[in-house]
């Protein structure tokens, strides 16, 4: 199940349970619309992997007991700010792969 993480791994913009900002990778790194694109420039700087956006949970029991309330999201804060000149030598040969063929 997703961890939903609280903010972006970066700027540490606030990404609650329903943002459609958050950007995730496949080992849910989190981050904005705006760092996942602009500075990561869809690379994540832990994997390497792209970013799609995060799904919403359920706020509402709708089913089967799959809703927020039953699985909240996380609290817990991951703030590591990417260094913009390291992450462009990671990402420089890996951006021009698309994220399926990485």
């Amino acid at each position: 199940m997703l961890e939903l993480r609280p903010t972006c791994e970066n700027c540490h913009k606030p990404l609650p349970p329903a943002s459609t900002e958050a950007r995730i990778c496949t080992y849910e790194c989190t981050f904005c619309a705006h760092c996942a694109v602009v500075l990561l420039v869809n690379v994540c700087p832990n994997c390497g992997g792209g970013f799609t956006p995060r799904p919403i949970r359920p706020a509402r029991h709708w089913k089967g007991n799959n809703y927020l309330g039953a699985d909240p999201a996380s609290t817990t804060i991951r703030h590591r700010p990417v260094d913009p000149a390291a992450h462009a030598v990671f990402a420089a040969e890996i951006r021009i792969l698309r994220p399926e063929q990485r």
